[in-house]
């Protein structure tokens, strides 16, 4: 891998989840048959006078110009950003899952901060926030309005300063606020147990620094419980993703060697690559190869991937990977669909701009973007269906996504998605009593992983009667 570090770039809280990204330190130059647009230029020269005479006070001239910076990126893609001497610092801090702040993984949902899930044994997880609850102000700060990095500033902060979020749990249909202490952060990206005799669930919830050597340990001390495992599940849902070197190694565990895992395509010669199963596409610099620890038996225990809506850019990776060489039976729902690659290049030492270069595609050549991993079994989240399958968005459903050939918005399914949560929301308030809430994976009560348990020992599984999957606008119009 060299000087070059792959890196995700969804923003969570105090981690950096999602898209996929390479640290690039070397500088592109313009090309010389582009000339720059004169007029145009002149144009925000006349703009930045007339804001910095006219505008009602006085403005800092460096702040109009990263404000313009800023904008000018973000108008490209969802994933595509500048990073500020704050944010940079915030986002290399989240590939070495360590970090100040609450402890929740975030999105957005109606202009809100939506918990995604809080990261455990954290001040957040203490506190009691849960998966779905919505953040409605940050301390005196209304979250309406604010950007998802706006947000996470807002809620970031130094060791033992609090925090007072108030959060809108749908569930309960109250408001309350809660007061957090934030402190240091270490994530576990990977859990595992021996549920029952001769079975064993492993989930990877981001791919970070440790992750690789946290997945061999974790492997180990399943062998040692169970030398003669019968069947695992790799859990990777709401995982959005992390470090491209993680994904790679995680699928080199279970493929031959010198398979292809992934490879990308864009326009610059550095975009156009292929990763493969072998220590040179994963191992770090002048460190032994991690997976050389792992139990031959590995590469042939009979496997179940569980992904959902969730599961984003590295999990899709890994989830395609082992689709596509027929290592493991995919079961749960279609993916995110996050299929582009991100150049993080340093600008300055403290600044950086992180640029959408280039699509990634499984092994079969198989385009992720805006499409995702469409699961070989469809599972609904609980037996009873799925309760909030209306509400969740897709990168497909984000503005300005990557598009694929000739793909259109669809306004009649945004129409239809829309009708089918005032609908849900209008269902939910006649209840006498609020859904339950979906049970912690790798729980008893997990149904998902009750069926690929099913599904390993030959057992009739329940299927979605109910899912079916999203195709790309282009196939739906």
């Amino acid at each position: 891998m060299g000087a070059k570090l792959k890196v995700a770039g969804l923003v969570a809280i105090g981690a950096v989840a999602g898209a996929l990204t390479t640290m690039q330190l070397q500088a592109v130059a313009r090309s010389a048959t582009s000339p720059l647009p004169l007029e145009e230029l002149q144009q925000l020269a006349a703009v930045f006078g007339i804001v910095k005479s006219d505008y009602v006070e006085q403005v800092d001239e460096k702040k109009l110009l990263t404000d313009a910076i800023a904008g000018m990126v973000a108008g490209l893609d969802p994933h595509s950003q500048y990073f500020d001497k704050k944010s940079f610092k915030e986002f290399r801090e989240g590939t070495s899952g360590r970090f100040v702040g609450v402890g929740i993984e975030i999105g957005m949902e109606d202009g809100l901060v939506k918990v995604v899930s809080p990261i455990e044994g954290s001040p957040a997880f203490r506190a009691g926030l849960k998966a779905g609850d919505l953040i409605t102000k940050i301390d005196d700060t209304a979250v309406k309005g604010l950007t998802m990095d706006q947000a996470v500033k807002r809620m970031r902060g130094e060791p033992s300063t609090k925090v007072q979020l108030t959060v809108f749990r749908k569930t309960e249909s109250r408001t309350f606020p809660v007061t957090i202490t934030r402190e240091e952060i270490r994530v576990q990206s990977v859990r595992a147990k021996v549920v029952e005799p001769g079975y064993a669930w492993l989930r990877v919830s981001q791919f970070q620094d440790r992750t690789v050597e946290d997945f061999v340990r974790k492997v180990e001390d399943i062998y040692k419980q169970e030398p003669n495992l019968k069947g695992l599940v790799l859990d990777l849902r709401n995982d959005p993703g992390g470090l491209l070197e993680g994904a790679v190694a995680i699928s080199a565990a279970f493929l031959p060697a010198d398979v292809v895992v992934v490879s990308t395509n864009g326009q610059l010669p550095d975009s156009k690559a292929t990763f493969k199963a072998t220590p040179e596409f994963y191992q770090r610099r002048g460190g032994p190869d991690p997976l050389k620890r792992l139990p031959d038996a590995l590469k042939k225990v009979p496997m179940v991937v569980l992904v959902n809506e969730g599961s984003a850019s590295a999990s899709e990776i890994v989830a395609g990977a082992l689709q596509d060489h027929k290592r493991a039976v995919i079961m749960g729902a279609q993916t995110f669909g996050k299929g582009s690659v991100q150049t993080v290049r340093p600008l300055t030492q403290d600044t950086a701009l992180k640029l959408t270069t280039a699509r990634y595609y499984t092994p079969n050549g198989r385009s992720i973007q805006a499409k995702g991993i469409v699961p070989d079994v469809w599972l609904d989240e609980t037996a009873e269906g799925n309760v909030f399958a209306a509400l969740r968005m897709r990168e497909a459903d984000l503005d300005k996504h990557l598009v694929q050939g000739e793909e259109k918005r669809d306004a009649a399914r945004e129409k239809a998605r829309e009708e089918a949560r005032q609908k849900l929301e209008e269902q939910l308030a006649k209840r006498a009593e609020p859904p339950k809430p979906l049970p912690e994976f790798g729980s008893a009560e997990d149904f998902q992983l009750g069926q690929a348990l099913n599904r390993l020992k030959n057992k009739p599984v329940m299927v979605s009667k109910t899912m079916s999957e999203r195709k790309p606008e282009s196939e739906t119009n």
